[in-house]
């Protein structure tokens, strides 16, 4: 089974804000098996453009990384990103050459 993976890139404008989210994504994320592989870590971006904030996020299959994100507790966990931030989400299959 091909894993899955989110990357995400994240501007938080509120960052006491941001944390409730934090807090709230970690039920949906535990209950989907997700595991931080990069988070907020330091970076230089070499070509192109980016934001303050890197996630890569690694789940054990590409249908349990759209499920997390489609569930009712990340989506409520969404709704408390979204006023504080500006971000992108790429949920991605993983590769198993």
């Amino acid at each position: 089974m091909t894993k899955g993976y989110w990357i995400g890139r994240v501007d938080v404008e509120d960052i006491d804000r941001y944390m409730k989210y934090v807090a709230a994504n970690a039920a949906p994320f535990a209950k989907f098996g997700a595991r931080f592989l990069v988070r907020a870590g330091q970076f230089e971006c070499r070509e192109g453009t980016s934001r303050s904030r890197n996630v890569v996020i690694e789940f054990p299959s590409y249908a349990a990384a759209l499920a997390c994100y489609d569930s009712p507790q990340y989506q409520a966990a969404k709704a408390l990103r979204d006023p504080v931030s500006t971000g992108d989400v790429v949920i991605i299959e993983g590769y198993n050459g």
